[in-house]
């Protein structure tokens, strides 16, 4: 029906028929605490999420070439939360549109078509995007139009450098990049990178890094374009992804979070790129920013403010890094822990003097703790980075829950071969 090759999670996939605040339940009534789906960012079916998709529905939902209030409303208070240089949106319904809607810009502002973006990423599923898919291209671009660079990585760094030094190293693959598309007459439009390397495995990116990127990228002529799909909303402990690591971009694209899971997206960018593109180009997006998508990002933001979410990010945060730790003098499968607020890489290796990728085990964990009722997944270049992203309404009796399974499962794993 949807292919033989559909990817599912799981050894013995779940059929789930239930979400409520950060548990799902299976079809045979069994509770599972979800440590990885970033989409339900309040909680899955957060009433007051759900209350207002309905209310809405219920009243309007059209074309978003009328007038609304409620899009006006929604668009104003989702601009307050950003730095005063990025003060309009163009809503779309999905993450990729979004993207697209990036790149299209830039490719216009500039009069060039050139994107970098990194050696293991994913920003979306259109033509223009799978372009840009090295996570599932051998870490290369499908395109002329696009170059891929080798993601920041200080723990597992391609350069014998640390420090500085390091930061320079991969910093100059950018300014390589821009030549080389000098060099072929195709010119440089942007740079497309996740904030904090999300699809990458949240790797320790050298502290100076993005600094060096924003100034080689301007200088150039291009635009900085944050992908904050997996980082904004509060996920890193700030609002923004580009907020906790200290650089402003030109434009942030948007996605699953914003309306916990209910089709709404956008850009959000300076009023010069996005009144040059529309003075440009005729875009409209039929749905993009519809009433019920807005009321469902309004009720959002009420929950992340209500409820303290960032906060509880940050606070909730600290306390799962410290218990990751605690874990990782324990088992020494454990090479590194990485993250931000409710984000977390754990690298499973080997041996941590040769930082052999421990991937079958990854794999191995990843279905024990299924099977003890905790749902994690994995990322990174070897499939070995234990990926930890709960809803922000995750608390520390969760986050305990969550270690306390998480050391037995290591245990288990770290006596087994393969």
């Amino acid at each position: 029906m949807f292919g033989a090759a559909a990817p599912l999670f799981y050894e013995h996939p779940l059929q789930l028929v239930r979400g409520e605040g950060v548990w799902l339940y299976d079809n045979d009534g069994r509770r599972y605490l979800d440590v990885y789906n970033n989409v339900p960012t309040v909680g899955h079916c957060h009433p007051h999420v759900v209350d207002a998709i309905a209310r809405q529905a219920a009243a309007l939902n059209v074309h978003s070439r009328y007038l609304h209030e409620g899009s006006v409303a929604y668009a104003e208070r989702l601009l307050s939360k950003f730095d005063a240089s990025l003060s309009m949106v163009m809503f779309t319904c999905t993450g990729s549109e979004a993207n697209e809607v990036a790149l299209r810009m830039a490719r216009s502002h500039t009069g060039r078509n050139g994107i970098i973006c990194s050696n293991l990423t994913y920003h979306g599923n259109t033509a223009a995007l799978d372009e840009m898919a090295t996570l599932f291209h051998g870490g290369e671009s499908t395109s002329p139009y696009v170059r891929a660079v080798r993601f920041p990585d200080a723990y597992r760094p391609h350069y014998e450098l640390d420090g500085e030094a390091l930061a320079d190293a991969y910093a100059a693959e950018v300014s390589a990049a821009i030549d080389a598309f000098e060099m072929n007459g195709i010119g440089f439009a942007g740079m497309l990178i996740c904030p904090i390397f999300a699809n990458e495995g949240l790797p320790c990116v050298p502290d100076t890094y993005l600094e060096k990127v924003a100034k080689i990228v301007r200088e150039a002529g291009g635009l900085l374009i944050f992908d904050e799909v997996q980082s904004g909303f509060g996920r890193t402990g700030s609002m923004w992804g580009h907020e906790a690591v200290g650089i402003v971009p030109d434009l942030v694209t948007l996605g699953k979070p914003m309306g916990n899971g209910h089709p709404l997206a956008g850009v959000v960018g300076r009023a010069d790129l996005i009144n040059g593109f529309r003075e440009r180009v005729m875009y409209f997006n039929t749905f993009g920013g519809n009433q019920v998508a807005c009321a469902a990002g309004m009720a959002v933001l009420d929950v992340i403010e209500c409820e303290g979410l960032v906060d509880n990010a940050a606070d909730v945060g600290a306390y799962v890094m410290r218990g990751l730790r605690e874990l990782q003098e324990k088992h020494p499968l454990i090479g590194d822990v990485r993250g931000r607020g409710l984000f977390f890489g754990v690298e499973l290796v080997t041996s941590r003097d040769t930082k052999i990728p421990a991937t079958w085990q990854s794999r191995r964990l990843v279905n024990l703790m299924k099977e003890r009722g905790v749902l994690i997944s994995r990322i990174g270049p070897h499939d070995n980075v234990l990926k930890l992203r709960p809803p922000l309404c995750f608390s520390r009796e969760n986050a305990d829950l969550m270690l306390r399974t998480l050391d037995a499962c290591l245990g288990m794993v770290g006596g087994e071969r393969g």
